[in-house]
């Protein structure tokens, strides 16, 4: 791991970095598509200020999942702290972060000083240095009225940030609810090429959420401070009970922190996630924000409330039979089945027709992004959905062995990844929807409901394959081929720099060998029956 403390060495490090990947994709004899798709190249950016805590070891886990280089950028932010807040007093433990970032597998840390990123050791009012402005509306609300000038301050080095790293992926915690919207306005306003990947807040034992402020907090002020997090559990049950008024809800929280006559509350609000509007009631999702104050130690917390339909994400490796059973699970529940490989597919047929060669991405992003894909409903359970192509029905074509063999390097490109995932999100805003694929759960729903990872060993998925080539009177093909080819298709789904096959870390895992699908079914009701009833 590298310590790096100059944007000149951070800059060496990174092409460094990228010609060692490409030298690597060479040496590996990989065709010219496999060299952009499937070897994993991603930079995942973990920005931090340091003091690093469980919390943050769970962003910089999902980003060595997902990435072949981690970088963890520690810098203690001057232009996001108020003249009378703390930022001098602000802990810094350089030492014992990079022992931690060691012991995760990160690749680099960035730690410059303020003077190396061109910020004078001022708060942003008083700075003049160029700023990157979030829209009024998200920054005056919530803790943006009693820290002028803080989002602004998160924003214009978040921004330097990504212009200096470069990542695919960035990953902010869920904890700071505020400005992971704020964040993902600010790149989709400036078309900045980053995936912002916004993950699950981690808390204590007593669930109060993790925080490098925690450690002015003594043991007691520690259990007092777990009131915040009960009061939203509460709201959390009120809103699954019925209750959809934000004043109810509110009260619902302020009742419980009450008890704890130690803790001050700054607000506690029901905002619109994305655009963080105040919210008189949940129609499709909201976000219950709370601040208080212990003492001197200011702390934050939010819980996000959906009114919709349960999701259920299956994932798993290629053979693992994750349509069939998603099917039936989806019939056997009365919920939506939504054939997303079904949709690269018909982008795999589309290119096809127009005669586009495989790896000409551009014209590929170009033709997604300008095509309409319908998924409709089938009686027929072996073809439940019926998949429409600017109005042509493609249901059958897209299953050839044709559309088979190219798909994969279609669904490795990013452009018609996040057009598709783009329109798969939408659906799912109503929930009621079972789905299958590659990175369902870590991805495209990372809150579903129920996350499952279906797999199977090679060897029974190969000889799976086999029986279905022969019902389908296909040649016979060699068992030893098909497993090395399976495994060859695990690797480089796992590996791919785009959507790589992971399983989420809340996802259950239900292994099918010796199982049919009638079993397989079954399990996974079983579990989403058992994790809808935990809620």
């Amino acid at each position: 791991m590298r310590l790096l403390t100059t944007v000149a060495a951070l800059r060496c490090y990174l092409t460094k970095r990228s010609s060692e990947n490409k030298l690597i994709a060479v040496t590996e004899d990989l065709r010219p598509d496999e060299m952009t798709g499937w070897y994993q190249t991603a930079v995942g950016l973990v920005p931090t200020m340091g003091n690093l805590h469980q919390g943050h070891l769970s962003l910089i886990q999902q980003a060595r999942q997902e990435n072949s280089t981690v970088i963890v950028s520690i810098f203690v932010n001057p232009l996001q702290f108020a003249p009378n807040e703390d930022y001098q007093r602000y802990p810094r433990t350089l030492e014992q972060d990079q022992q931690l970032c060691e012991q995760a597998g990160v690749d680099a840390i960035f730690a410059p000083s303020p003077e190396e990123m061109a910020v004078p050791q001022k708060s942003i009012q008083e700075s003049k240095v160029t700023q990157v402005i979030p829209p009024s509306a998200m920054m005056t609300g919530l803790c943006g009225r009693s820290r002028l000038g803080h989002f602004q301050g998160v924003a214009t080095i978040v921004t330097k940030l990504f212009n200096l790293v470069q990542p695919d992926r960035a990953y902010f915690g869920q904890k700071d609810g505020q400005q992971l919207a704020i964040i993902k306005r600010l790149v989709a306003d400036l078309n900045l090429p980053v995936e912002i990947v916004g993950c699950p807040t981690v808390r204590e034992a007593s669930g109060l959420a993790f925080s490098s402020r925690n450690q002015y907090l003594t043991a007691t002020a520690k259990e007092q401070a777990a009131a915040l997090y009960r009061g939203l559990r509460r709201a959390e049950a009120a809103f699954r009970a019925g209750d959809r008024n934000s004043n109810k809800l509110i009260a619902v929280v302020q009742q419980e922190v009450a008890m704890v006559s130690t803790i001050l509350v700054e607000y506690i609000e029901l905002v619109e996630p994305t655009t963080l509007m105040s919210l008189e009631k949940v129609e499709e999702e909201g976000m219950l924000a709370i601040a208080a104050r212990l003492g001197a130690t200011r702390l934050i917390d939010n819980t996000i409330l959906r009114d919709r339909q349960p999701i259920i994400a299956i994932d798993g490796p290629a053979g693992a039979g994750k349509s069939t059973v998603a099917r039936q699970v989806a019939a056997n529940l009365g919920l939506v089945y939504l054939d997303t490989g079904a949709m690269y597919r018909a982008v795999t047929w589309l290119v096809m027709q127009k005669g586009i060669a495989i790896d000409d991405e551009c014209a590929i992003a170009e033709l997604t992004n300008q095509s309409k894909i319908e998924l409709t409903p089938n009686q027929d359970l072996q073809s439940s959905v019926r998949v429409w192509i600017n109005g042509t029905d493609i249901t059958q074509v897209i299953r050839t062995t044709e559309v088979t063999s190219l798909v994969s390097a279609i669904a490795a490109q990013s452009a018609v990844r996040q057009a598709l995932v783009k329109q798969q999100q939408s659906w799912g805003k109503k929930g009621g929807l079972v789905a299958e694929g590659r990175d369902i759960g870590t991805h495209v729903f990372p809150d579903a409901e129920v996350k499952i990872f279906l797999t199977a060993s090679v060897s029974e998925r190969a000889r799976r394959r086999q029986e279905d080539f022969n019902k389908q009177g296909q040649p016979e093909i060699n068992l030893e081929q098909l497993e090395r080819d399976i495994a060859e298709r695990d690797w480089k789904d796992s590996t791919r720099k785009v959507s790589p096959l992971q399983k989420a870390a809340d996802a259950i895992e239900v292994q099918t060998d010796g199982l049919d699908v009638s079993e397989v079914t079954a399990q996974i009701i079983n579990c989403y029956q058992q994790r809808l009833s935990q809620c």
